[in-house]
């Protein structure tokens, strides 16, 4: 079992375009907060015509930023690894003042309906005013100036996540899928525990070994960090199976039961995510409750 290390030393350099290797460049938008880490990654990939992946935010400095970054070069594609608003939004903003052709799986939806009654959670997240002029499925490839980008399906944190695969290097953009600094979001229905465990397996059996997360720093053994990962959410899940043992029958419950020294901030976030995990534990008939799963259910051990 991999152990799971995650690492917080990151230089945001907000409005500055950090390279990585020749023909790769970060912007890191200056959206910091408990959710989006120092801001938000962009990437410019390319020394002629150019791929710009993740633009980010509705942020106007930040679209200028990128645009000096391209240094009137032609920008040939906009990737777009998910529809939330820290990601998602600029990318019409820099596509009107470059060109690019804006890819991406698809518009915002949710990973299952709702249920009756049942609340979006990340309602405020979402952007769904977001429509790509071109539609990624997992497994093709994009071929473009900069080189050749695989979409690899990685839905879990969103039901419409990518990440892109850049052939012949060993770098793979992972939005939020696989980050450096933290574990990833995953609420129900916006996303699905079931799907993120998946994607896992999937981004892990990717030949890139070094991953470019949507916030923090680079992920520098992608399928052994992946390791972690999925180790660390089965271990969740066995304290969400024994804290339901022991008497915690709801979210909130579980979560003063199983996190320790939680940021307040977080709070809300750790109930999605161990609502996520109860949905799923429940599906596979691992704990009950009566009805569909809800994030204000009772659980109760089988």
């Amino acid at each position: 079992m991999s152990a799971l290390v995650f690492d917080r030393a990151f230089d945001p350099a907000h409005g500055e375009a950090v390279e990585l290797v020749p023909g790769l460049r970060r912007l890191t938008a200056a959206n910091a907060g408990p959710f989006t880490f120092r801001g938000t990654n962009s990437y410019v990939v390319g020394t002629g015509s150019l791929v710009v992946i993740d633009p980010g935010p509705d942020d106007a400095a930040h679209v200028a930023a990128l645009v000096a970054a391209c240094g009137g070069r032609p920008v040939s594609h906009i990737l777009v690894t998910h529809t939330h608003r820290d990601h998602s939004p600029a990318a019409r903003a820099l596509q009107a003042l470059t060109g690019g052709e804006i890819v991406a799986e698809g518009p915002h939806r949710p990973a299952r309906p709702l249920g009756a009654g049942e609340a979006y959670a990340m309602e405020a997240s979402a952007d769904r005013d977001f429509r790509p002029d071109r539609i990624l499925a997992g497994g093709e490839v994009l071929v473009t100036p900069a080189g050749r980008f695989t979409a690899v399906a990685t839905p879990g944190h969103t039901a419409n996540h990518l990440a892109f695969a850049l052939e012949e290097t060993e770098f793979l953009f992972s939005g939020d899928h696989v980050m450096a600094w933290s574990t990833t979001v995953v609420a129900p229905p916006d996303g699905a525990m079931a799907d993120y465990m998946a994607s896992l397996e999937r981004i892990a059996a990717c030949p890139q070994q070094v991953y470019l997360p949507g916030h923090g720093g680079p992920v520098r053994d992608g399928p052994a960090f992946v390791a972690g990962l999925h180790a660390h959410r089965l271990g969740r899940e066995a304290a969400i199976l024994g804290a339901v043992a022991g008497g915690a029958d709801t979210a909130p419950a579980i979560v003063r039961a199983v996190y320790r020294d939680l940021d307040p901030r977080l709070e809300g976030a750790a109930a999605m995510s161990v609502f996520s995990h109860l949905e799923d534990l429940v599906a596979r008939g691992r704990l009950a409750t009566d009805g569909a799963p809800r994030p204000d259910g009772r659980y109760r051990s089988l």
